[in-house]
């Protein structure tokens, strides 16, 4: 499997060249190695894959579905092919372990199969006329689509984006985060070893302040989709409106994890530190705020923190490794701060709270996984997204009082619930106002099943059959049948 990183080119619509912008440096953050550095897109260059783009687009929006369908199958047999190679450079660009980076691609792979299969089936609709004539509603594409996503898994995000978009017919311009770029590179060779049309993909690293923006307000492009934080989606969203165009936003999350008395604790236990840990904590769905009743409080806490304790914090590319490093050291610091603002407002550290200690790991942005106790949840470390291994523990009175605890939050992106009893759990999910709720699981995914949020969470939603048709317009055609003229058109 080859260890190297590609020459210092992007991908300008279907075109390698070097970019005109800034350079963008790589870094491992497990031990601060320069891995490369790119030369990022220009506002030039975004011009350019636009241009290309709309040369390219009629006649990829003109072929018919299963035609589409087969270039996305054969990127997906093209990502199966490279799991190796692309887990291992998303590692090196994000400090993810490879057990994780290697399920990322795999789902990506899935996420272009099932979107292929998805254009293969959609079916058009003939609908019930009510006079003399036929009606049918047609999709089709929007035309050119932009995708942002973050650098916390891009590999996946990507595909979430890219797969829908070209299997309804669009081309898209990718603007990856300037963290995480090179993997989303490596996405575009295997698009263009698998004969995707020159001009539909541009690869687009670069700041969202020249990239971004210009993508985003260009009047070519008619679809925006951005995974990331909220405040970008508002601004987002307000230059949207100014050109009436749609969006889909998936932002931040602060989501709440519930856990009964009547709960199976080693069930709840294992789910709990799966979806706060794993990833380190940098997930938009991260379960960072628990409500544990109170009968049962102590010792459940208790229990969960020997657990945390026991997590294996270490290098990437160790096997045994549960929780790596965070993605940069800046955004380490940022998390100790917070921490640091849980301690000022009262907050015990249970665990964590620190850096790592191990001498093996103190050249990287480790942080140990974190459990603070004694906050109320109208704290600023209970309203805010930490993004980071922090988890706030909370105690709850009852079933109400859960449910007004966990919606009390401007975010409504993922819940999740642990009990044993069938009827309460419908009950509460939906109860909770979250895009996503997880049942005695948590941080499960399928393709086939739409995601996203609500309120600061975002709106729109990803995956599932409906995923393609967010790429794409619908139209309505009506066709005579009587032969006759208009009765209202009298003359004589």
């Amino acid at each position: 499997m080859d260890q190297t990183f590609r020459d210092d080119l992007i991908f300008v619509g279907g075109q390698w060249q070097r970019g005109r912008g800034a350079p963008i440096a790589s870094h491992f953050a497990a031990d601060g190695a320069l891995n490369t550095t790119i030369t990022g897109a220009s506002a030039q260059d975004v011009e350019d894959a636009i241009d290309r783009a709309k040369a390219a687009q009629p006649a990829w929006g003109a072929l018919k579905p299963h035609e589409r369908a087969s270039v996305l199958l054969r990127i997906s047999d093209g990502i199966a092919a490279n799991i190796e190679r692309i887990a291992w450079v998303q590692s090196r660009d994000t400090s993810k372990t490879l057990t994780e980076t290697r399920a990322l691609a795999t789902s990506a792979a899935g996420t272009f199969r099932y979107f292929a299969a998805v254009a293969e089936t959609a079916d058009e609709l003939l609908t019930v006329p009510r006079g003399d004539y036929t009606t049918s509603s047609i999709h089709e594409p929007l035309g050119l689509v932009a995708a942002i996503t973050p650098w916390n898994s891009p590999i996946a995000s990507d595909a979430q984006k890219i797969a829908p978009a070209l299997a309804a017919g669009n081309a898209v311009l990718l603007k990856p985060a300037s963290w995480s770029p090179l993997v989303s590179l490596e996405l575009a060779r295997i698009a263009e070893d698998a004969g995707l049309p020159s001009g539909l993909l541009s690869v687009l690293p670069g700041s969202g302040r020249e990239v971004g923006n210009l993508l985003v307000e260009h009047p070519d492009i008619a679809k925006v989709s951005f995974t990331g934080g909220t405040d970008t989606g508002r601004r987002l969203a307000h230059a949207a409106a100014d050109k009436l165009m749609p969006v889909s936003l998936e932002l931040g999350g602060k989501s709440p994890t519930i856990v009964f008395s009547d709960c199976d604790t080693n069930l709840a236990i294992a789910g709990i530190l799966f979806g706060i840990f794993s990833s380190s904590g940098q997930s938009c769905i991260a379960g960072s705020r628990l409500f544990v009743e109170r009968s049962i409080y102590e010792d459940f806490v208790a229990r969960l923190v020997t657990a945390t304790e026991a997590l294996r914090v270490g290098h990437p590319f160790d096997p045994a490794t549960q929780v790596s490093s965070l993605v940069h050291p800046d955004h380490r610091a940022s998390v100790e701060q917070y921490v640091e603002i849980a301690r000022g407002e009262g907050g015990e550290v249970l665990c964590g709270g620190a850096r790592a200690e191990d001498p093996a790991l103190q050249a990287g942005a480790f942080y140990l996984p974190t459990i603070i106790a004694g906050l109320d949840n109208t704290a600023q470390t209970c309203r805010e997204e930490i993004f980071g291994p922090v988890l706030v523990v909370l105690p709850f009175e009852d079933e109400a009082d859960v449910i007004a605890q966990s919606n009390d939050n401007q975010y409504g992106l993922a819940c999740g619930i642990w009990s044993n009893d069938h009827r309460r759990c419908q009950r509460v999910a939906k109860a909770i106002r979250a895009g996503t709720v997880w049942v005695n699981t948590y941080k499960q995914f399928s393709i086939s099943t739409p995601f996203g949020g609500d309120g600061a969470s975002g709106m729109g939603r990803e995956k599932g059959r409906a995923g393609l048709r967010a790429y794409q317009r619908q139209k309505s055609i009506y066709e005579d049948m009587s032969g006759q003229p208009h009765p209202w058109a009298r003359w004589p």
